[in-house]
């Protein structure tokens, strides 16, 4: 591995835990039976890639919601808890390990978030630890829905390049989804993988970070 100067890193289940299958099987207890058509990690219905991107409203996704299960009476409620579901929370020591790598790097945050998510998690920031959001942990943060933006197309990479000058041969990018970490590679960038057997403390001592 190359001098690493900057770091970028991934959210959901590099720091915030996420579980696919819980929001899955909220959507079953819901009454959708065709879930698995339209949402998964690795592919989803373009209902989810628009409002990761901002380009419609939480009540438009709602909607979409409602018109893709064949639920039109599913509450505003029903959809968000559900949709919910699968955000679980910031383990203990996760934001430790956020500030020692702040102290050494330029740290950033790129995330594919949308209006719903976002909200929620940052409420669990202020309920369990305190904090408004991720902004002492990090120079700048990158979310999908605020730049109109998702990973992994290589534009949102080149607009995190842009507005921070950064160098993608010097920068590791840590992410969960290997899709992301390849379109990163194609752009020159350094990646590390961040799974539940390698999680970002391990990565951190792995690299020598």
């Amino acid at each position: 591995m190359q001098k690493i100067k900057n770091i970028i890193l991934d959210y959901g289940n590099v720091i915030f835990m996420i579980d696919f299958a819980r929001v899955r099987q909220a959507f079953i207890s819901l009454g959708i039976k065709n879930v698995d058509e339209f949402f998964g990690h690795r592919a989803q219905d373009s209902l989810f890639d628009a409002f990761d991107r901002g380009e419609i409203s939480a009540a438009a996704f709602r909607d979409g919601i409602r018109q893709r299960s064949g639920q039109p009476e599913l509450s505003d409620n029903d959809i968000d808890n559900a949709w919910n579901a699968l955000l679980i929370g910031v383990p203990p020591g996760k934001h430790d390990v956020l500030e020692y790598l702040h102290s050494k790097y330029r740290c950033f945050l790129l995330s594919n978030n949308n209006e719903i998510h976002y909200a929620r998690c940052m409420e669990h920031l202020s309920e369990v630890y305190g904090i408004a959001d991720n902004s002492s942990f990090f120079e700048q943060t990158f979310y999908s829905h605020l730049l109109a933006l998702r990973k992994p197309d290589a534009a949102i990479f080149e607009e995190v390049v842009r507005q921070t000058g950064i160098v993608p041969s010097e920068t590791l990018f840590i992410d969960d989804s290997p899709q992301h970490l390849e379109s990163a590679e194609r752009l020159g960038f350094q990646t590390a993988h961040c799974t539940p057997e390698e999680p970002l403390e391990y990565l951190v001592e792995k690299f020598k970070l």
